[in-house]
């Protein structure tokens, strides 16, 4: 094969822009699939909770070829939660493509990639996607892009970047609107004539970095590297320069390359190559495969650091263990200590008790994905409300702050703005595209985007659309006010029935259905007022000898609020807990006894 026939590029873009939508089509474009063979839509996003949600959450690795050129391609995530992913994704490629919906123009986490692909020093080529959206419009987005690279001090050269028109549903890729392209042939053209080739020499010191792993029952650890200088040979006894600097020699087992879905064995890997590699037990992310009698290191991988943590403990419940297989701090402990192996962007540290973790990330949903992960696989645990990370500087307390961007409908405007005045927003712009929609760009501490997104969307009626983007640190801001309600605690074990339910309903907002299983302590519903009230969900209906004709009419519930994992988790004050098994996710008090709290 000849040297100069390698591109490696990754797709960057916000969230929901059509990155593995791009993707399937060009897998099906290049002839990867048999002609009757079966291909699910985004087949890339292939674990449940990313077919479940529409994102991608983890970056992937595959390949392609077109006339003769190998284009390894990197799927990545787009919310600023898993920005971790997209930073290692970086390392391994030599070009991006910047895909970016034609209708929403650039958006955060168009932004936070951007900056990190410029930092790096990597040519983009432009992708203007969804261009058959009715209210596309196309060179306004062309003209933001532009004033982003512009933003973000792009030198001249990555100014001068080529711009594409894709509808990655139909497969369609064109030069200027006007082309009467029927296929991504133009998109192929671009990737091979402005993504420079792989650099390194073939014969020089083996230098490999390893920015993502895997696991195989059969081979074990597998760390998927990119080949950066000399050639690596199956069976070669090679060095592992570890991240504490010392070198540890093992013998490559086997090797993999990534074409379509599949893994293809090889027996060589040359400069560029993106490889799976088997035979290197204990391997972690950021080190370095390298000659065993002449080391060579490559940088690491810098990650941006956690802004929020989380209490992670064992379910300590009258229901404990019913449900989950996994129950034990011992249990937890290792499923968190497996999740650092291949999630460089969390941190994990002891807390106060032997049961008790605290799990710092990036964010919300980062946190929220692990808990629904850990919940599926059979652990039952209990996590805390999220709290921020702030760092002191010059004897200044200060804490992270994030650039906010709300999209909403006119109409509630006032809403939103009034919102964050209370959590301590400031606007910094305001565009109204003239569509009957507003975007809002405001500036406000992590902490006042804890549950803004539930109140936010009740406000707007579901209509408004919120990303979020760290944006660096500044001085505390002061107090923000936390929810305004109280819990309707159970103050009994039992069954929850109608009858009382029905009673509670003028007292505030039930959130569990009728016939729900419930402890003493297990929050039930949310109280009008600012207090918390004790409450006797299990009462049953007493019957009496004497019964008048109207006593027994039907009764009529309102429909309970049914929290998922991220709202209770936004729901909950500082004195509550979630409890996650793997059928349930119920609320509780720390302290379950009303004499005790």
């Amino acid at each position: 094969m000849p040297r100069d026939s390698i591109r490696n590029i990754a797709i960057i873009a916000h969230v929901d822009h059509g990155k593995t939508t791009l993707v399937d089509a060009m897998l099906r474009q290049s002839g990867i699939f048999r002609a009757n063979e079966e291909i699910i839509e985004r087949v890339m996003d292939s674990n449940d909770l990313e077919r479940e949600r529409g994102i991608t959450i983890l970056a992937k690795t595959t390949g392609v070829r077109y006339h003769g050129v190998k284009i390894n391609i990197v799927d990545t995530p787009g919310h600023s939660d898993f920005g971790g992913e997209v930073e290692r994704a970086l390392k391994m490629v030599d070009g991006v493509l910047l895909l970016v919906d034609a209708s929403e123009g650039p958006l955060p986490q168009t932004r936070y990639v951007l900056v990190k692909a410029l930092e790096a020093k990597l040519p983009a080529i432009a992708v203007i996607n969804k261009i058959d959206r009715p209210d596309a419009r196309v060179q306004e987005v062309v003209n933001e892009l532009y004033d982003l690279f512009i933003d973000l001090d792009a030198t001249d050269d990555q100014l001068d970047f080529p711009i594409l028109y894709t509808n990655a549903r139909a497969g369609i890729a064109k030069d200027s609107l006007e082309d009467s392209s029927g296929n991504l042939r133009p998109l192929f053209e671009a990737i091979v004539k402005h993504i420079p080739d792989a650099p390194g020499d073939p014969e020089g010191i083996l230098q490999i970095l390893v920015a993502n792993l895997d696991y195989s029952d059969y081979l074990g650890r597998l760390a998927i590297a990119r080949v950066f200088n000399g050639t690596l040979r199956l069976g070669d006894e090679v060095g592992i320069l570890k991240l504490d600097g010392s070198l540890q020699k093992t013998k490559i087992t086997k090797l993999y390359s990534f074409e379509g879905l599949k893994r293809v064995d090889e027996t060589v890997g040359k400069p560029g190559d993106i490889l799976a590699i088997a035979g290197v037990e204990g391997i972690n992310i950021g080190e370095t495969v390298t000659s065993a009698t002449t080391p060579s290191p490559l940088p690491r991988i810098q990650i941006d650091e956690p802004t929020i943590a989380m209490i992670f403990t064992i379910n300590t419940s009258p229901f404990a263990g019913r449900e989950g297989k996994y129950v034990t701090s011992r249990n937890l402990r290792e499923r968190l200590e497996k999740e650092l192996l291949t999630n460089v962007s969390i941190r994990v540290e002891d807390a106060a008790s032997t049961e008790t973790f605290r799990v710092m990330g990036r964010g919300e949903l980062q946190l929220a994905i692990l808990i629904e992960t850990m919940r599926r696989e059979g652990y039952e645990l209990m996590v805390g409300k999220p709290e921020i990370l702030t760092r002191t500087i010059n004897g200044e307390l200060q804490e992270p702050l994030e650039m906010l961007v709300i999209d909403c409908p006119e109409l509630f405007l006032g809403v939103v703005i009034e919102k964050l005045g209370s959590r301590k927003g400031k606007m910094t712009k305001m565009v109204n595209h003239g569509s009957g929609r507003v975007r809002l760009e405001f500036d406000v501490p992590t902490r006042g985007l804890i549950g803004l997104r539930s109140e936010i969307l009740t406000d707007t009626r579901g209509t408004a659309i919120m990303n979020s983007l760290f944006r660096g640190y500044v001085a505390w801001q002061g107090d923000i006010p936390r929810r305004p309600t109280g819990s309707l605690v159970a103050d009994r074990s039992g069954r929850a029935t109608a009858y009382a339910i029905w009673n509670l309903q003028e007292r505030g907002e039930i959130l569990i259905a009728p016939g729900t299983e419930v402890y003493a302590g297990m929050i039930v519903g949310e109280n009008a007022r600012a207090v918390d009230l004790d409450v006797n969900i299990v009462k049953e209906k007493k019957l009496t000898n004497m019964r008048a004709s109207t006593a027994d009419e039907a009764i009529r519930l309102v429909s309970p609020r049914i929290l998922n994992l991220e709202q209770a988790i936004e729901f909950i004050r500082d004195d509550e807990l979630v409890e996650t098994t793997p059928q349930s996710i119920r609320l509780r008090k720390k302290i379950l006894q009303v004499n005790k709290r």
